[in-house]
């Protein structure tokens, strides 16, 4: 085997490995904010529970909360002399996890309580008259808007797939390791190597592409009721 042959093998597993690394991480985070969320969001649409208006707001407030900033906020309560220190997510993609969740949180706990609000105003007596209690419509609710619930997770997926500054001050953008999709197009760009940033772009265009249409579709069938 040449050397451009070896060149060629070791740049086409690094390329896979960034991509999976990405998807996996992004994934991961998606269903972390989706599993807090998507509850959070259904009982902000049901329980009246004191301020629950202030913190929707402050929900609501925070789509578009700034990675760096986040990146920022988690590495320092991560870092060794940190309370957090201790479980070692700095510089792991745990970490970068972590971090991404925190970005999708809000965006999918806003959109399922707007969902589960209107599936409450239209349901939520029935359900009750026929002996639920609010806890008991939670999943009814949910299934009820399922496509808007679906919609909600994909646009976590979406912010997560494309995030860079956080993860970036995180995971520390290290070779084999922590270094996705978006930080190795920042890099590779950086040091001249276009193939594989280009290559890296394209898939990630790829994939964005997908879940805005997808996400678009929902939005139509939710709307004509199909």
């Amino acid at each position: 085997m040449s050397v451009a042959d070896l060149g060629s093998v070791v740049h086409s597993y690094a390329f896979g490995r960034i991509v999976v690394l990405s998807l996996t991480v992004s994934l991961s985070a998606t269903a972390l904010a989706a599993l807090f969320g998507a509850p959070l969001g259904a009982a902000l649409a049901i329980y009246a529970v004191p301020g629950r208006r202030l913190f929707v707001i402050v929900v609501n407030a925070l789509l578009g909360l700034p990675p760096v900033v986040v990146g920022l906020a988690l590495y320092l309560l991560l870092s060794r002399s940190s309370p957090l220190g201790m479980l070692g997510l700095l510089f792991t993609p745990g970490g970068m996890v972590l971090a991404q969740a925190v970005l999708a949180f809000p965006i999918v706990t806003a959109l399922v309580h707007d969902a589960a609000a209107d599936s409450w105003a239209e349901y939520g007596a029935a359900l009750q008259i026929d002996g639920a209690t609010r806890l008991q419509a939670m999943p009814h609710l949910v299934a009820i808007a399922r496509s808007r619930v679906v919609t909600a997770i994909l646009a976590g997926f979406g912010r997560t797939i494309s995030e860079v500054g956080a993860i970036l001050i995180v995971g520390g953008n290290i070779a084999g390791y922590t270094r996705t999709m978006t930080t190795a197009i920042v890099l590779e760009t950086s040091e001249g190597n276009l193939s594989l940033a280009l290559g890296l772009a394209l898939v990630l265009i790829g994939i964005s592409i997908a879940v805005s249409a997808t996400i678009f579709a929902l939005g139509n069938r939710e709307g004509r009721g199909w």
